[in-house]
């Protein structure tokens, strides 16, 4: 007959629990796993499966009683520390919106907006078709793997711990929130530039020839060349794409650099063959 005690089974508990949290606080957040329209239930049960597969592996940690101040300190720092990673991701994200929201109002359609269920909040068409297709780019390059590979790793890096400094330095997870402006302008440039230009072309226009109503011809042109200038970067979008995916995994890496341990080696985004 197997015999366990009390404190065993606490420490089984908690084994499960504290990782798990660290993981529901990811999957909570960063896209598309945190998307508002997937169940709770989906997720709760793919946190679980996860938890079960990542624990077996995570290097041992100091146990302290559940129900005790430590105890609640470190569930809430790894849910914590989960949002942290998953903000990153989801900065990603907002870079990506950021820009089609910039070409949308460039082009005109900054009125055409729709309810994104991700922020819960109306973006541009542009902004939702640019997210679409990051989301589509986002498995095909199998950059989930590399997220779920780099939660892993995490475990490693910043460890289960009774101290609350122990490797999560969210001075540098507040500084790559500059990310979103600066990404977001390399991936509107080219449409911005053109739509600028069709502008300026439209202004000499009308300076030529006064009699032109530009309320009237000025949307159809901008919003035509807009929309011809998308189609043609459009296979162009995949490597900066992949590079801003790169650099979110890179920066999830480095947010337990501050510990003493040696970073696994950089991850490669590969496509599905």
């Amino acid at each position: 007959m197997i015999a366990i005690t009390s404190k065993e089974l606490i420490g089984l508990i908690m084994a499960f629990l504290w990782p798990l949290t660290r993981i529901l606080g990811l999957i909570a957040i960063a896209p598309p796993f945190g998307n508002s329209s997937i169940p709770a239930r989906i997720k709760i049960a793919f946190g679980v499966v996860l938890a079960l597969i990542i624990t077996p592996g995570i290097p041992p940690f100091t146990e302290a009683d559940p129900i005790s101040l430590s105890g609640i300190m470190i569930l809430m720092q790894q849910f914590v520390i989960g949002l942290g990673m998953g903000f990153i991701m989801r900065l990603v994200f907002a870079a990506i919106e950021m820009a089609g929201t910039l070409t949308g109002m460039t082009m005109g359609l900054g009125f055409a907006s729709f309810f994104d269920p991700q922020t819960r909040g109306n973006t541009s068409a542009i902004a939702q078709f640019l997210v679409l297709v990051a989301t589509v780019l986002f498995f095909s390059l199998n950059v989930h793997h590399a997220l779920l590979i780099a939660l892993m790793d995490s475990f490693r890096t910043i460890p289960i711990s009774m101290t609350l400094n122990s490797g999560f330095d969210f001075h540098r997870l507040a500084i790559w929130g500059e990310q979103i402006f600066i990404y977001g302008l390399k991936l509107s440039i080219p449409l911005v530039t053109a739509l600028l230009l069709t502008n300026v072309a439209l202004g000499i226009l009308t300076r030529a020839a006064p009699q032109l109503n530009i309320f009237g011809i000025g949307f159809t042109i901008t919003i035509s060349v807009g929309l011809l200038i998308l189609g043609m970067i459009l296979p162009y979008l995949a490597l900066p794409m992949e590079i801003l995916f790169q650099h979110g995994i890179d920066a999830i890496q480095s947010l337990g650099t501050s510990v003493q341990h040696t970073l696994p080696q950089k991850l490669k985004l590969l496509p599905s063959p």
